[in-house]
């Protein structure tokens, strides 16, 4: 091979790219901005800038002409999410050829082949970097006003030493809640006091290397120990399951796999990792796949038997051998709960972030809580205990009109809802005592007498809404559990929430134009669309078979790579379609 040489002049020579790919990854939020295809011919325009910048050191018209005569070899080291990010380089190094026998030429090597990605083992993030990348956003005060204080205390111990500006974050949070009743002799200089509004500066000496000890005896005063293997077995380490690291498998259902872009595209991916990870579960995440899969998959009969086509489709959504264990499941689930809680948050935001405050949020009871969803595609918000709990959700919508579509409320639910002035409309009877007024419609409906509803016209619309609802809950609630032997269902509600998410961004992206999207579309019309699933070192490559639906999703972006999957090992899934 002749490489390309300058001229005379002592010009530069020239490097001919055949195969360029650009990622363009947005954070947060829910769309691309008002011109998409703006944005595509911006990354067109700069990427000569780009490559020239790349190829620059190789681009010099330093040094001798010279003709490389024998192979080489081209090594290019990049980094990437989890991997240390290591500046690009070109290696030549000659590679020892042998003659073929009989004369006959060697098997050629495509130039394209040459090319190999150092592969650097890949590591879960640590959730300093989920904490650090939240507080640059400046979104992290608002996730840490949604975390119950089990959940500001474990990650609090978990940030010390490895983020310390975020771990006094968590102690100024935690000692805020804690009030006059604080341990206030053992705070530092100048954080002590009524706790309304704990001083950060004290407290980021207090998390320092100097004092982390304290830091640690002051969380756990706070919060209480806390036990998590308390009651069940822990889950087993390592997984009782094999992880696939190679082979093909054939699933009924590709739909599991279809939540993952838009999981990652609210920055929900990016948090799985070092949710679990700040809860010294890490090596579980298989185990959080596998309950996310089951909540997209057939239904469980008499609540806890599953199809056996869905074991397959779940193990291989999660990178494991079947059978996923369910003792294994349960376990996990109870190890799990303090750490949920982030992942709910962060769902919470991004869906609050694209709200628009004319359209209403849907209330209703199920499962001993509360579910708070968008009325405009039926996003899921939220899943609570109480009413107290959702108003920070309902605040962070800016205070939308809420219909209450029903279900098993909890008691006083319409009167905390009339007591927080939340503007809201229901068909629920309320209780002796309840502060509501009934509104001149052709069937019962009321509310609250403090704040009547800004529009009656949303009457007409809660038969239809309340409907969704109920479809929704037995659907993805009633007839699907992701874990039937947890104690707790702290687990089942968080792939819930999850599951809903990624199903009404499907069915948002392909048919808003056309219809009322809804989850359960996405659900009905991609339940049974098979795949092959191919598992390499490298990358789980998702085959999806041609014609209509595998062109819909194409032209809706939803078979878009996504790298840095965390359940299998930090490998991409890509889609194709054959």
């Amino acid at each position: 091979m002749t490489a390309p040489t300058g001229r005379a002049t002592g010009e530069a020579g020239e490097v001919t790219v055949h195969r360029c790919t650009v990622t363009v990854v947005r954070r947060g939020g829910w769309s691309w901005g008002p011109d998409p295809r703006g944005l595509v011919r911006e990354v067109i325009d700069t990427l000569p800038e780009m490559l020239a910048a790349h190829f620059a050191e190789q681009l010099t018209g330093d040094g001798p002409d010279v003709e490389i005569t024998e192979p080489v070899t081209v090594t290019v080291r990049a980094g990437g999410p989890g991997r240390p990010q290591a500046p690009a380089e070109v290696h030549f190094a000659p590679v020892p050829t042998a003659e073929a026998p009989g004369g006959a030429p060697p098997d050629a090597v495509p130039f394209g082949e040459s090319f190999a990605e150092a592969a650097d083992p890949w590591a879960v993030p640590a959730p300093a970097a989920l904490f650090g990348e939240l507080a640059e956003r400046g979104e992290l005060d608002a996730l840490l006003a949604l975390l119950p204080a089990e959940t500001l205390g474990l990650y609090a111990l978990a940030l010390l030493g490895a983020g310390d500006a975020a771990a006094a974050r968590l102690l100024t949070e935690l000692t805020r809640r804690a009030g006059p009743g604080a341990p206030a002799g053992r705070l530092p200089a100048g954080a002590a006091g009524d706790g309304a509004a704990a001083p950060p500066g004290p407290l980021a000496a207090y998390a320092g290397p100097a004092g982390r000890e304290e830091a640690a005896r002051l969380v756990r005063s706070l919060t209480g120990p806390y036990d998590r293997t308390a009651g069940e077995p822990a889950p087993p380490r390592g997984g009782a399951a094999a992880a696939r690291a190679t082979g093909e498998v054939h699933v009924r259902s590709v739909l599991p796999f279809l939540l993952v872009g838009p999981l990652a595209r609210i920055g929900y991916l990016d948090a799985v990792g070092p949710a679990l990870a700040g809860a010294e579960l890490a090596g579980e995440l298989p185990l959080f796949a596998a309950a996310l899969a089951y909540k997209a998959l057939g239904a469980t009969a008499r609540g806890w038997r599953r199809g056996e086509h869905d074991g397959e489709a779940a193990a291989a959504f999660a990178g494991l051998e079947p059978p996923v264990p369910e003792e294994g499941l349960a376990a996990f689930a109870h190890a799990v709960r303090p750490a949920l809680p982030v992942l709910d948050g962060v769902l919470a935001l991004s869906v609050c972030r694209g709200h628009d405050p004319a359209d209403p949020l849907l209330l209703g009871g199920t499962d001993d809580g509360l579910l708070l969803l968008d009325a405009q595609g039926v996003f899921p918000i939220a899943w609570a205990s109480d009413t107290a709990a959702l108003l920070p959700h309902w605040r962070a919508c800016d205070r939308p009109p809420v219909l209450v579509c029903g279900g098993p409320l909890p008691p006083g639910c319409l009167r905390e809802l009339a007591s927080a002035d939340v503007p809201f409309l229901t068909g629920v009877r309320p209780l002796r005592g309840d502060p509501l007024v009934r509104l001149p419609w052709r069937t019962p409906l009321w509310t609250g007498a403090a704040r009547p509803l800004p529009d009656p016209r949303l009457a007409a619309g809660l038969p239809g809404h309340a409907d969704r609802f109920a479809e929704l809950v037995t659907a993805l609630v009633t007839e699907r559990r992701a874990v039937p032997l947890a104690r707790d269902g702290a687990l089942e509600r968080t792939v819930t929430l999850a599951a809903a998410l990624g199903l009404s961004t499907i069915a948002w992206t392909l048919w808003r134009d056309r219809e009322t999207p809804d989850p359960l579309l996405a659900l009905d019309r991609f339940a049974d669309l098979e795949a092959t699933v191919r598992f390499e070192p490298a990358a789980v490559r998702v085959r999806v078979p041609m014609g209509r639906r595998h062109a819909d999703l194409l032209r809706g972006g939803l078979l878009a790579d996504v790298p840095d999957v965390p359940w299998l090992g930090g490998r991409a899934l890509t889609f194709s379609g054959g």
